[in-house]
């Protein structure tokens, strides 16, 4: 799922591109600073996934009843140099509200669908993801802001974090292309 956001991002580059778009340089890699690593990596050009993402307790899906919010996770995508500004919304009652800068959607989900993405946020795992991972030095990254159970969580993608990852891949299909 992965690949789907660089598809993404090269669909918009090539987009700008043939829109006469001036070229503003390209995206800053992410540095070394930005990658948590414990251990080598398996190549030079993927970051090490930060070890304290390993979790023994299965993820189970979070519950939809007794909430006093409605919404179970708001994630927004702003930036690169297209000025991408997009908004997931996963209510308890399973339906999916999108919006790209300011037009709404409103799906629902399948039953399926809605008990993969309840259980990715009920991964132990995003409970140590840090609040905050962002290369203070890249240029024209898309900015991921997810809030969550009443927590806010702010990426780049540059530190490999995979609970967040495949959390934040699934709700990106939600997202209008």
């Amino acid at each position: 799922m992965i690949g789907r956001r660089t598809s993404a991002t090269a669909a918009l580059v090539c987009v700008a591109a043939l829109s006469g778009c001036a070229d503003e340089g390209p995206a800053a890699a992410p540095t070394p600073s930005a990658v948590t690593a414990a251990s080598p990596s398996p190549s030079p050009d993927e970051p090490t996934p930060n070890p304290s993402q390993a979790s023994s307790r299965p993820p189970t899906p979070v519950p939809t009843t007794g909430r006093s919010d409605p919404k179970l996770v708001v994630m927004t995508v702003t930036g690169g140099f297209t000025g991408v500004h997009q908004t997931v919304i996963l209510r308890t009652d399973g339906t999916v509200y999108t919006s790209e800068k300011g037009e709404p959607n409103v799906r629902r989900t399948t039953k399926a669908q809605f008990t993969e993405l309840r259980t990715l946020l009920g991964d132990p795992a995003l409970a140590e993801v840090p609040s905050f991972t962002m290369d203070m030095d890249a240029k024209d990254m898309f900015q991921y802001t997810l809030r969550i159970d009443g927590r806010t969580v702010i990426t780049d993608r540059s530190t490999v974090e995979p609970a967040l990852d495949r959390l934040i891949d699934a709700l990106d299909d939600w997202l209008p292309r």
